[in-house]
């Protein structure tokens, strides 16, 4: 059965949510098993499943216009995966999510999308399309991405942020990947 994993970092909670609704929106499809990869406790058995995976979705938090630290150690973990090529020809797709509006979130999926040509990867964006209200909390799309998924969290507990649209817009996204990995993988 093809597999769809999401290797992610999640600082405060709210990427988790992010993660929690791409795999469910991937599970929506027949014939894909979807599941989450903590990078930050990854072992032999997490590298496996990433080379088992037709598609990896990375996702973390935006920190300082980067990629959270525990996500870019695990990204410099992967060179022994580079060096025999072993995710070339996969599926790849980010989420991040930031406190502010932009919080420089294209650039940390800016830098997910170069990590995963370098990889050999085909990288996937959000195929949707720019919100009709633009930043309302229900839209998909909300922050207007085609590049991945974009999410804006507040300064609030992860129960109540990321609001409803961003969430949706990543279990859409679970969804898109899942159903191109059936397509295509």
């Amino acid at each position: 059965m093809p597999s769809l994993v999401v290797a992610f970092h999640s600082g405060y909670g709210h990427t988790l949510r992010l993660v929690e609704a791409a795999v469910q929106g991937a599970a929506t499809v027949s014939g894909v098993q979807a599941q989450a990869l903590d990078v930050s406790r990854i072992d032999e058995a997490s590298w496996a499943r990433l080379e088992q995976a037709g598609a990896i979705v990375l996702a973390c938090p935006t920190y300082m216009a980067g990629p959270s630290a525990a996500f870019k150690q695990f990204a410099d973990q992967s060179s022994a995966v580079w060096a025999r090529q072993g995710w070339k020809d996969k599926l790849a797709g980010g989420m991040t999510c930031s406190l502010n509006m932009s919080g420089d979130k294209l650039t940390t999926l800016n830098w997910m999308m170069n990590f995963a040509m370098q990889h050999g990867m085909v990288w996937v964006g959000t195929g949707l399309m720019p919100p009709g209200q633009p930043g309302h909390p229900d839209e998909l799309n909300r922050l207007g991405s085609s590049t991945g998924v974009m999410a804006q969290a507040d300064n609030l507990p992860p129960e109540q942020a990321p609001p409803p649209g961003d969430l949706e817009t990543a279990r859409s996204f679970g969804t898109r990947l899942a159903t191109l990995l059936m397509r295509f993988g």
